[in-house]
């Protein structure tokens, strides 16, 4: 006999399917639903706008009296992400006191796009992804260009897995040579000592930057975001 949570959490995944939000894809990989793969786009008409984040959902047997824990697989280079646990800055995630039982799996991955198409600069946690954004908004969207990917996740499927271990894989890893050697820098799955390093003082990404800046000017209708 399945428990509370697993009936909600059941609940919430139809909810889901049958809303259908766009740029949104979710679905459970464990029998219990209490673990999830998530993949959100950016909004439209952002910097983030055709990007992709991968993301994990950790539920309990407490859903829906506590928040679940919230990861990114990758961790993106976000003002409102962590760069050491990944975890998204969201207030209800954080501070249980602020969780509602109101909240389903639909609010949360909809909080989770806006926050991460409206990052707030005002008390950012990545200090360096926020002092960029604001200072130098082509670096930065030099940067986010080169992590695009099309949205995996999407079907039609309304079926719970039936072997919920098929849906697990790796975590994906860019083919762009150079985009890894700056990238890795400043925002990776692990906490690195580069971190703590002024990326516009690093003369390697620098040099690549200017390379990217080039092939912008040069593919300049094919490579606008907005």
């Amino acid at each position: 006999m399945h428990g509370r949570a697993y009936l909600l959490l059941q609940r919430d995944f139809y909810d889901l399917k049958e809303n259908n939000y766009k740029g949104i894809a979710a679905r459970p990989v464990s029998e219990d639903m209490m673990e999830w793969e998530v993949e959100i786009e950016g909004l439209q008409n952002s910097v983030w706008q055709g990007l992709v984040f991968q993301l994990t959902i950790h539920f309990t047997s407490e859903y829906n009296y506590a928040p679940p824990v919230v990861k990114f697989v990758t961790i993106p280079f976000h003002p409102n992400v962590d760069p050491h646990t990944g975890q998204p800055c969201i207030d209800f995630l954080d501070n249980p006191k602020k969780w509602n039982t109101n909240y389903t799996l639909s609010s949360i991955l909809l909080a989770l796009q806006v926050m991460l198409s409206n990052p707030v600069l005002e008390n950012p946690v990545n200090l360096e992804a926020a002092r960029i954004l604001t200072k130098d908004e082509s670096l930065y969207r030099t940067i986010l260009k080169l992590f695009n990917r099309p949205l995996q996740m999407k079907d039609d499927s309304q079926e719970l897995p039936k072997d919920p271990h098929k849906c697990i894989g790796p975590t994906k890893t860019t083919s762009f040579s150079d985009y890894y050697q700056a990238w890795s820098r400043i925002a990776t799955s692990k906490a690195t000592e580069y971190y703590r390093t002024a990326l516009l003082k690093d003369p390697h990404f620098i040099g690549q930057y200017y390379k990217w800046k080039k092939m912008d000017l040069q593919h300049h209708k094919e490579w606008n975001l907005k």
